[in-house]
């Protein structure tokens, strides 16, 4: 055969395999987000304080990773690695974006996000809940992907809506704005529930087409307010205000995480879709920031803001019945970064070469072994830390004392509440491991700005809020 025919042939086969896949079914693909979830917060991570029974039944339906990572310990760096499968390092979306100016800052439109690849793949796209990755037009969820969007676009929004109430709680932009698509609305209602209710019109919308959605509840982040549905199910012996808050926050999440499943089951969907869920940082345990919600990382050390555990590694489910394994526990590290990777490879599209996350899918069923990385990294302002196998390294920010702490070896098989630093036993290792961040960092640019000195505690200026939101009991219609 003439071989530049033969070179035509196998590369016309290249480009049509993702077509090919893509003829024959193709799953739903399902991101849950929860909003500063506190590691030892479920009950399959050993909490007993508030059942989670509907977070245990997705953990126990897929694989639970024990070491699932996000990229940032604060919420809009997270989120804007999570959905471009990119180390949000790389276009300088390192900080939260500032209060006041977010109207002019946002993901770059240059990025393609998870949302952009699997509608060229011929998905549906909707997103539902929290965005913070732009306020004005250019960063809009339907100008990044989304076909449809509902929800709120700022770091934080208040839970219970009443149609023409003054907001309880305001963060920059809030003041009760949802929108539909670009138009806001004026709703009754609490937002965990109202978000259940958008995904699930979403899923029935699209009939046969296959579909993408990217579920973001507000819950558990601040403000702590109270609907008495969930807050009557708070143990009487928990008194602090914040915390009943919070496990009320918790107990909503996992009631419409119940809902969601068992609509999937019901519509015949369940076997056929792809779900994950995580947390975008730790537990915000750690008073007086703004949104301190008494999160538990236990048994991981650090909190939201921090890269140390407690503040990068989160409850990560990954379920797809009949393909992955039910009631699995995968270790090796795995990374937000890796959904987009994974999404992209089970839609049948084309992975771009750019992205830093991993297929999951051999993995998780055990056809590949081995880790699907040698290494990750984080960098949040001065703080920084590499993960090696059961090493990390990492230089955090102790922001009661206002000092960094220089590096720090821990072996997270033996430690994984990072107690034991071994840097000075283990200088070599040390030696190796900050080289490796240092090449990585190579490819990182500056933060194209900084944090908010109320918000974000990695601003040079941070000064912790005084201002506690408080925990409110109040009653909306059902």
């Amino acid at each position: 055969m003439n071989k530049r025919l033969l070179i035509s042939i196998l590369a016309l086969g290249w480009a049509l395999t993702p077509l090919l896949i893509a003829a024959g079914p193709r799953p739903n693909i399902l991101v849950i987000l929860a909003d500063d979830l506190g590691y030892g917060d479920v009950g399959v991570h050993g909490s007993r304080v508030v059942p989670t029974p509907h977070l245990d039944a997705l953990a126990a339906s897929g694989v639970r990773c024990t070491s699932g990572y996000v990229t940032a310990p604060i919420c809009a760096p997270s989120r804007a690695g999570f959905i471009t499968g990119r180390y949000q390092t790389r276009f300088g979306f390192e900080h939260n974006p500032r209060v006041g100016d977010e109207n002019k800052l946002g993901l770059p439109a240059g990025q393609q996000t998870l949302a952009d690849h699997l509608r060229t793949a011929g998905y549906a796209t909707g997103l539902v809940g929290k965005w913070h990755l732009g306020f004005s037009p250019a960063y809009l969820p339907q100008t990044r992907g989304f076909d449809d969007y509902f929800g709120f676009l700022v770091a934080m929004h208040n839970f219970i809506l009443e149609r023409e109430a003054a907001p309880k709680f305001e963060a920059a932009y809030s003041r009760n704005m949802i929108y539909r698509g670009r138009e806001r609305q004026k709703i009754s209602g609490y937002t965990t529930d109202l978000f259940t209710d958008e995904a699930l019109a979403f899923m029935d919308r699209q009939g046969e087409k296959p579909w993408f959605l990217y579920l973001a509840y507000n819950a558990v982040h601040t403000p702590l307010e109270i609907l008495s549905t969930y807050g009557d199910r708070v143990p009487a012996e928990i008194t602090d205000p914040d915390r009943r808050g919070y496990l009320s926050l918790l107990i909503g999440l996992d009631d419409n995480i119940g809902r969601i499943r068992t609509h999937l089951r019901e519509t015949g969907r369940e076997k056929n879709t792809l779900i994950f869920f995580f947390s975008d940082n730790g537990g915000a345990g750690r008073k007086p920031f703004l949104s301190y919600n008494t999160g538990n990382n236990a048994p991981l050390r650090g909190d939201k803001g921090q890269v140390l555990e407690g503040g990068i590694r989160v409850p990560f489910f990954v379920s797809w019945p009949g393909t992955l394994p039910a009631g699995a526990n995968y270790d090796k590290p795995v990374i937000s970064l890796d959904i987009a990777a994974t999404a992209i490879a089970a839609a049948g599209g084309v992975t771009p070469p750019d992205l830093d996350g991993k297929n999951l899918i051999p993995f998780l069923t055990g056809e590949k072994k081995g880790h699907p990385h040698d290494t990750l990294h984080w960098r949040l302002g001065p703080q920084r830390a590499t993960r090696s196998g059961n090493w990390k390294l990492v230089d955090w920010r102790n922001f009661a004392a206002k000092s960094q702490s220089g590096w720090e070896l821990y072996d997270l098989l033996a430690d994984v509440g990072e107690k034991n630093n071994l840097a000075a036993r283990h200088p070599a290792v040390v030696a190796e491991l900050a080289q490796a961040w240092e090449r990585w960092n190579e490819k990182n640019i500056a933060p194209r700005w900084q944090g908010s000195s109320t918000e974000d505690p990695t601003a040079p200026e941070f000064r912790p809020n005084p201002k506690k939101s408080p925990a409110t009991s109040r009653t909306v219609p059902r």
